[in-house]
């Protein structure tokens, strides 16, 4: 199976699209890769702050639910970052040339459209953890009518 370009799984766009590439994804799991260099979104001094793992991992679960989508032949659809659990670093930030392996699994899917999943970065050449957490995402089925009525 030949997989897409991860930029077209995530709603976002130009620069905050953050990830580079699809590496693995099936109903449950999906794994994605971002090379940090120079001129790679929030680098400054050199390297990427720890704290930008944390939308690395929401947009690899993203990417999961616009891979799901697709293999439902449905169009890919906005969701929102809900929360962020036990979010751990072993790094003050990520240096530039540094590969980076974001790995997300589905942990708990609602038929209302919240979920969970557990997510990791690893060094994508030595292969250990760099950073770890639980993501909380919320789907609904028409953003649209969602948004319009929060907003009332």
């Amino acid at each position: 199976m030949t997989l897409p370009d991860i930029r077209t799984l995530v709603p976002h766009s130009g620069a905050m699209s953050l990830l580079d590439t699809l590496l693995a994804a099936d109903a449950e799991t999906l794994d994605a890769q971002v090379t940090i260099g120079p001129d790679t979104m929030f680098c400054s001094a050199g390297e990427v702050g720890a704290w930008v793992g944390v939308e690395y991992m929401a947009q690899a679960v993203a990417a999961h639910a616009g891979f799901a989508a697709r293999q439902r032949g449905e169009p890919v659809r906005v969701g929102f970052l809900l929360g962020t659990r036990r979010y751990t670093c072993a790094v003050p930030g990520f240096a530039s040339g540094s590969v980076l392996n974001i790995h997300v699994q589905r942990a708990l899917q609602g038929d209302n459209g919240l979920g969970a999943f557990d997510c990791r970065i690893t060094d994508g050449v030595a292969g250990h953890e760099l950073a770890s957490a639980t993501i909380t995402v919320f789907q609904p089925d028409h953003v649209e009518e969602f948004l319009q009525r929060s907003s009332e």
